[in-house]
């Protein structure tokens, strides 16, 4: 199972009846070989497409629900993280969520591109 289909398998149940038959293939696995960071690194990837892009997993919610779910993604990942005791990369991801954020405001996809390459280096 991809780590992305485990991320869809993990949410909660009202965002469930949301999930697309087949998310696609992992947009990390190539780069981030740790299960736990990578299935991380891919729940906050798609909270961040629910917030700013097209998400791969999800399909048919209005602005208000992406936007939460993409926070409830977001705190999915960092919450497996966090319980394993892998400060490091729960302040990586933190960063990676605020600069993502920024490039998004200032509408630079390119450097959100880059954002998103870089910090799955650091995970790496």
């Amino acid at each position: 199972m991809s780590a992305l289909a485990e991320v869809v398998a993990a949410v909660d149940p009202a965002l469930a009846e949301y999930a697309v038959a087949d998310p696609g293939a992992d947009r990390f696995a190539d780069v981030v070989a740790d299960p736990v960071r990578l299935l991380t690194l891919e729940a906050v990837h798609e909270g961040a497409l629910l917030h700013y892009g097209e998400p791969r997993a999800f399909a048919g919610m209005d602005s208000d629900l992406r936007l939460l779910a993409g926070d409830a993604l977001y705190a999915l990942g960092l919450s497996r993280v966090a319980s394993g005791g892998d400060l490091e990369a729960v302040a990586v991801l933190a960063d990676l969520i605020a600069e993502v954020a920024r490039a998004e405001a200032e509408r630079d996809p390119s450097a959100a591109a880059a954002i998103w390459a870089q910090g799955a280096r650091r995970l790496a």
